[in-house]
């Protein structure tokens, strides 16, 4: 028998979503079977498949050892963090993310992530300790490519995590991109439409104006607003805002166009780009505004605005206004 005490941040999530979460080696077959049996109880009563934890509930589990193996991955602990920190408080960070640092680990298992780097950071500061969370790790709330660099929020903790999702789901937070674009562009500033569709195969997605005929249910749509902040007499350079927010957005978008980024290996022909010096896309997230919202955990910041430092971007001279 193993005794679970609900902690802060357990509280809140259905029963099933935690054992999930805290037990990766519970098939699901059995614990739900074991819900069903009453091997599985909350406060010594029958427990539901879907009822709330709350903290300081107390659950039994009457299941075989082999079930109840929690994830000990700590490789985090022996790595350096590389990023920068633009703003902390209590519940958030907001990274300023190197070009080359995958934000999550990929299908190699790449492990020097952004996401190890931040738990490694937490650790370091005594914020964060496996030993006692049971379902809770520090968590991106928002991710970049690769090779783009810039900002990107991570929750500390569960409140902060849900809230962080709810508004990048309800458009509460704004994020904006400077970027660097091969040609001259026939309008100053614009709000582009259009379909997206991923190839999972090739790692890359097409953009269309109208949906394809056949593929209407795979086709996802984007709206990506962009303002020219300078023309160098060959490329433009871009203040660009995400109003959705899909993989390769900007990079796919722009490229459709005809305005490819600078340096991007997958949407352009950028040999000529490699002998200037660019070794990836010319993409940074430079800046994220908390918009209005409801009274929640993080209203203290609302209507505040977070952005690098216009030096961390080679192609800005320092007086642009964006």
């Amino acid at each position: 028998m193993k005794e679970v005490i609900i902690g802060k941040n357990d509280a809140g999530q259905r029963l099933d979503k935690f054992l999930q979460k805290a037990f990766p080696s519970l098939p699901p077959s059995e614990m739900y079977k074991a819900i069903r049996t009453k091997k599985i109880k909350v406060n010594r009563r029958r427990a539901e498949i879907s009822q709330k934890l709350c903290c300081g509930d107390v659950l039994l589990l009457f299941l075989r050892e082999e079930f109840l193996a929690s994830e000990t991955n700590e490789l985090f602990k022996n790595i350096k963090p590389a990023f920068s920190v633009v703003y902390e408080d209590e519940n958030i960070i907001i990274c300023d993310k190197p070009a080359g640092l995958l934000s999550h680990s990929d299908e190699a298992g790449e492990q020097n992530t952004l996401i190890e780097q931040v738990k490694a950071y937490l650790w370091q500061k005594g914020e964060f300790s496996p030993e006692d969370e049971n379902s809770f790790a520090p968590a991106l709330c928002n991710r970049i490519d690769r090779n783009t660099a810039g900002l990107v929020i991570a929750a500390k903790n569960a409140e902060a995590l849900r809230e962080m999702n709810r508004k990048i789901k309800e458009r509460k937070i704004s994020k904006y991109y400077v970027c660097y674009a091969h040609g001259k562009f026939e309008k100053n500033a614009d709000t582009l439409e259009g379909y997206l569709y991923k190839d999972a195969k090739t790692n890359t997605v097409t953009v269309s104006r109208a949906p394809q005929r056949g593929h209407e249910r795979e086709a996802m749509k984007i709206v990506t607003k962009y303002r020219v902040i300078r023309f160098d007499g060959r490329d433009s350079v871009l203040v660009v805002e995400l109003v959705t927010g899909r993989t390769h957005q900007i990079r796919a978008h722009m490229a459709s166009i005809g305005h490819a980024l600078v340096g991007d290996g997958k949407y352009a022909e950028n040999k000529a780009d490699r002998a200037r010096g660019y070794s990836h896309q010319a993409l940074y997230s430079y800046k994220v505004v908390f918009e209005p919202d409801e009274k929640c955990l993080l209203s203290y910041l609302d209507g505040k605005a977070f952005s690098l430092p216009t030096g961390r971007v080679p192609f800005l001279s320092g007086d642009e206004n964006i």
